[in-house]
């Protein structure tokens, strides 16, 4: 199966390098290209990609209230922001908007290729750097907002287990082994999960945990 991609930033040079890389990818394929965020949100809707690479600071609508408009369309794609560290503020807007992952802008060409797929699965990017830097920020920035304890209600003991250590960072692999359970179960929790908290993906299983009081960013 092909994963399709629109790719969307302002800048040229950046969609060029993306547009080469991804085209040499067997599995992955360009589907079209937005020089802005208003761009982005059309051809998202015409074209039906499979994940969007959004850059945050486009001229007009920015790429956060176009992610926000593409995850809520009809067939929203799964959207990456693309993004620099001193970009903060900007991403944690995003993930509000419903970003599924962040890239930083001097990644590996090949990691971000790696990272598409990932978003592409379903999946979402909770690494030990950016990423879950950002959403320990935008947890704190957020107190006196946990949900009300219902949103917790009909999970079980080892599906609480599962959250916690998904809110903190750990991969499949790291939480079958803490569990001594096998991924595949590990897989088969984070499934019914996302179902019974109507989460869109583990980015959001995260902010969940972190505004339940499960874990808390100085853990």
């Amino acid at each position: 199966m092909t994963i399709r991609v629109l790719l969307a930033d302002d800048q040229p040079l950046i969609r060029t390098a993306l547009h080469m890389v991804i085209a040499d990818a067997p599995d992955l394929e360009v589907a079209g290209e937005a020089a802005t965020g208003l761009q982005a949100v059309q051809l998202a809707g015409d074209l039906r990609p499979d994940v969007v690479v959004m850059d945050i600071r486009m001229p007009g609508m920015d790429g956060i209230e176009a992610t926000r408009l593409i995850t809520k369309g009809p067939s929203p794609a799964h959207v990456v922001v693309l993004t620099t560290f001193d970009e903060d503020d900007y991403v944690y807007g995003a993930l509000r908007a419903g970003a599924s992952g962040f890239l930083v802008k001097d990644m590996a060409l090949d990691d971000i290729l790696a990272a598409i797929r990932v978003v592409a699965a379903g999946d979402a990017l909770i690494a030990p750097g950016v990423t879950r830097r950002l959403i320990e920020a935008f947890a704190a920035d957020r107190p006196g907002s946990a949900p009300a304890p219902r949103e917790l209600e009909g999970i079980t003991e080892r599906e609480r287990e599962v959250l916690t250590l998904i809110a903190r960072g750990l991969s499949n692999t790291e939480i079958a082994a803490d569990l001594s359970i096998s991924v595949a179960t590990v897989k088969a929790y984070v499934t019914r999960l996302l179902a019974k908290l109507d989460a869109r993906d583990r980015v959001q299983l995260v902010i969940i945990a972190y505004e339940a009081g499960l874990v808390s960013p100085s853990r």
